[in-house]
């Protein structure tokens, strides 16, 4: 029963992972559901939503279409709607009913693009796990379908020219963090080729290749870092640039990438000392990049220790010795209880020890638009200015 949460509510579901990563690039993702699911991605889950025209749809399932697996009804209005949009292609993402039914979504878009001709995708998806997983999923399988396998490399600067992955308003919200993270890397001389999938064209987004480094910003982007490296063979850097001293190790993890072919791990490279741990370190509670981002973020600005606690799927190999993984409530107020402050979404406040300080630092992918004025920008030294006025207080 300790998995078993009465307060704590649950991560963005891995469906609308799926349709937040596609949004911008000019598909038709259809979830395959009774109903429910699209009302809560739009609502709770997707900002870009009533600014930004998307086709973004829902099947509609019946109770008798589950009972009976009546897919043919799904086929037909699938291919229907996508003979009157034209869509770039189409996405069929899964809910819990679906899953029940032992759908094969696979085999539907084979027969969706078959009768339609557009190119189809069939993503797996259950409604039980996170976001990470959908967003994975859904960037790497367009990466690998339509990124053509010969590109042109940019022209070499004095630093590497580069691509964002694993960026949707799920982790990085529509504050401005996204816009101060391109800006940032500009100014210091690493063009933005692309940013997956946020802000940049679809043409854009198929010169990924000329890039010659990859920046994964989030663990939903680890996937895509791979397809491109076997396609392209582009190293990756994994990392957010939280903070002056963090900026500057990714940077210079940029460069070294670039130079010597081989993968690097900013975000990673936090190891906390036995005395410094008698101390109590801050505890971080989210993504796992953004979260070593921040522990890291912590120690070389603040000299703080800091620890990682990751909830999610997904870890993107930054997680070192000291950090945690856990999704139970009652596991995750034991750990709240040995930190010196813990720095997480708002709504984990609902199981914060009373004699421990609290930091709410909202996140989109878990509290939805509850708080979403109050997202910092987190890159830069903007962070550094919010988290000194959070640390001060």
């Amino acid at each position: 029963m300790n998995q078993a949460n009465r307060i704590l509510s649950t991560y963005t579901a891995d469906v609308s992972g799926v349709c937040s990563a596609l949004y911008e690039m000019g598909g038709m993702t259809v979830m395959h559901d009774a109903s429910g699911c699209n009302s809560t991605y739009n609502t709770h889950d997707e900002p870009r939503w009533y600014h930004m025209p998307s086709m973004v749809y829902i099947t509609g399932l019946s109770e008798m279409e589950a009972v009976l697996g009546d897919e043919e009804k799904t086929v037909r209005d699938v291919v229907d709607a996508a003979r009157q949009l034209s869509p770039r292609f189409v996405a069929l993402a899964g809910t819990l009913i679906p899953t029940m039914m032992g759908t094969d979504f696979p085999g539907l878009a084979r027969m969706i693009e078959r009768r339609s001709g557009i190119p189809s995708f069939g993503f797996s998806t259950t409604g039980m796990s996170s976001y990470v997983k959908g967003v994975s999923t859904a960037l790497a399988g367009i990466a690998k379908r339509f990124c053509p396998d010969e590109v042109e490399k940019l022209p070499r600067g004095e630093h590497p020219s580069v691509n964002l992955l694993g960026v949707t308003p799920l982790d990085f919200s529509v504050t401005g963090t996204v816009e101060a993270m391109r800006e940032l890397l500009e100014e210091a001389g690493c063009p933005v080729v692309s940013c997956w999938a946020m802000g940049s064209s679809w043409e854009e987004l198929m010169e990924a290749g000329r890039a010659q480094v990859n920046l994964v910003v989030s663990s939903a982007g680890m996937a895509l870092a791979k397809v491109l490296k076997e396609k392209y063979g582009i190293p990756y850097v994994v990392g957010l640039p939280t903070g002056e001293g963090m900026t500057k190790e990714v940077l210079a993890a940029l460069d070294i990438a670039a130079e010597t072919g081989k993968d690097q791990r900013p975000a990673g490279g936090r190891r906390i000392s036995e005395e410094k741990w008698e101390s109590k370190p801050v505890l971080v509670i989210g993504e796992a990049v953004w979260a070593a981002s921040m522990c890291r973020g912590l120690e070389l600005d603040f000299g703080l220790p800091a620890r990682a606690l990751c909830p999610l799927e997904l870890d993107a190999g930054v997680l070192d010795r000291s950090d945690g993984r856990c999704t139970g409530e009652v596991e995750i107020s034991r750990e709240m209880k040995q930190a010196s402050l813990v720095i997480a979404d708002p709504l984990y406040k609902g199981v914060q020890p009373k004699d421990v300080p609290f930091l709410g630092f909202p996140h989109e992918g878990y509290s939805g638009r509850i708080w979403r004025r109050e997202i910092p920008v987190f890159v830069g030294t903007s962070w550094n200015e919010w988290m000194r006025k959070g640390v001060e207080r």
